[in-house]
């Protein structure tokens, strides 16, 4: 009888202790990274890839080598097959500069709508085939693509991208007016224009035995245009894809490229990521574009990255970085400091049932480790840590 009282305590023991295992939550650091390769020609990031020495793309690897995300969103990394194998091979699996290896079992890439020629004269000087004629503003197909590596399984069959949808499908789009009260695209241009500059893409990664959709785009920039502010109403368009997609119901009028129509169930879980090119407060553009997504209820926007070097920036550079509204801390990019100055323009928003455990911008200050490496990019890499 004692044998057997104490067979079943052993027993009971292990049965709570495998009970705590499986309930464990998951920890997961999720990036958004701008890498900005700035390059203007078909091949080139190709090559650099290939060569395996190049100091830029080295210097990328040691960022993400040191922050350790287990997802992350790559945005302006030029569209090229087999260009996230060349990556991890040569240079995110091998030490930099002392930093330990990372991999990534799971990538994800497409075409993407950049440099993709529309044969329509979208800037209205009386030609086709500039780099603003393409579908979204591109010297050739793929460039400022998107690449999202992760540690978890990636539901390939699941992916679902909105490349192709038109903009004049949107209910209520803004659609871009000239100050004479004219459409500033003509209706057989508006009734082909794709909304997308780049893609939007619901990427669900397998955390678990739970499901999280990444919601990944790179929205066009809302300058370098006129008063019709065609690209400042594109993009808050663009960001208004995911407004309507995780909004049960909203979504009704959206259908992806293989025809499926609708947003996301009701209860999924998401994490919207990328350059969405508007700040919340800042930048003297459409304002609301942001605004829109982070007072969404079906978001969780409490934690606010920052960082030293921001501020650091702002304090040294100063010109019109000393006007904006916003934290200084906050921004996420590096911009020229009599037109734009930096901004907070990189987000990373959880849906309100994922549980936010921190976040951060990695821009180190000029007496902190990494400090080297943030001109890599005008952007910089921006983090969140999640209980999953």
């Amino acid at each position: 009888m004692h044998l057997n009282r104490s067979i079943l305590f052993v027993f009971s023991i292990v049965l709570q202790i495998s009970c705590t295992l499986a309930e464990s939550p998951e920890q997961l650091r999720i990036a958004t990274f701008n890498v900005a390769m700035g390059l203007e020609n078909d091949g080139e990031l190709a090559a650099r890839l290939k060569a395996g020495d190049d100091e830029r793309l080295a210097k990328l690897a040691e960022i993400l080598q040191q922050v350790r995300p287990d997802i992350v969103l790559l945005n302006e990394f030029d569209y090229s097959p087999g260009s996230a194998d060349l990556l991890r091979r040569n240079y995110l699996e091998k030490p930099q500069s002392g930093k330990p290896s990372i991999s990534y079992s799971s990538t994800f890439l497409a075409p993407v709508n950049t440099g993709v020629d529309s044969g329509m004269d979208f800037n209205r000087n009386g030609r086709t085939g500039d780099p603003e004629d393409a579908w979204g503003f591109g010297h050739f197909p793929g460039q400022y693509g998107m690449l999202v590596l992760s540690r978890y399984p990636i539901n390939i069959s699941g992916i679902r991208s909105f490349r192709q949808f038109l903009w004049k499908d949107m209910p209520g789009a803004l659609r871009p007016m000239m100050e004479s009260g004219e459409s500033y695209y003509p209706d057989e241009t508006w009734n082909q224009l794709r909304l997308s500059s780049k893609s939007h893409w619901d990427i669900p990664l397998k955390i678990g035995d739970n499901i999280l959709h990444f919601l990944v785009s790179h929205p066009t920039p809302t300058v370098f245009d006129g008063p019709e502010d065609r690209n400042g109403r594109r993009n808050h368009d663009e960001n208004r894809i995911w407004v309507d997609y995780i909004q049960h119901g909203a979504a009704f009028y959206l259908h992806d490229d293989a025809g499926k129509p609708g947003g996301l169930k009701s209860g999924s879980v998401f994490v919207i990521a990328g350059d969405l090119n508007a700040d919340p407060l800042d930048g003297g553009w459409m304002v609301d574009s942001m605004r829109q997504l982070l007072q969404h209820p079906q978001i969780n926007a409490s934690c606010i990255p920052r960082s030293k070097g921001a501020a650091e920036a702002t304090e040294l550079q100063a010109g019109i970085n000393l006007q904006h509204r916003g934290n200084p801390a906050t921004d996420t990019a590096d911009f020229n400091d009599e037109y734009a100055g930096n901004l907070r323009i990189d987000f990373l928003l959880p849906s309100k049932d994922l549980k936010l455990k921190g976040c951060g911008v990695y821009w180190p200050a000029r007496n902190e480790d990494g400090h080297q490496l943030v001109e890599v990019s005008d952007h910089r890499l921006v983090w969140i840590d999640l209980e999953f």
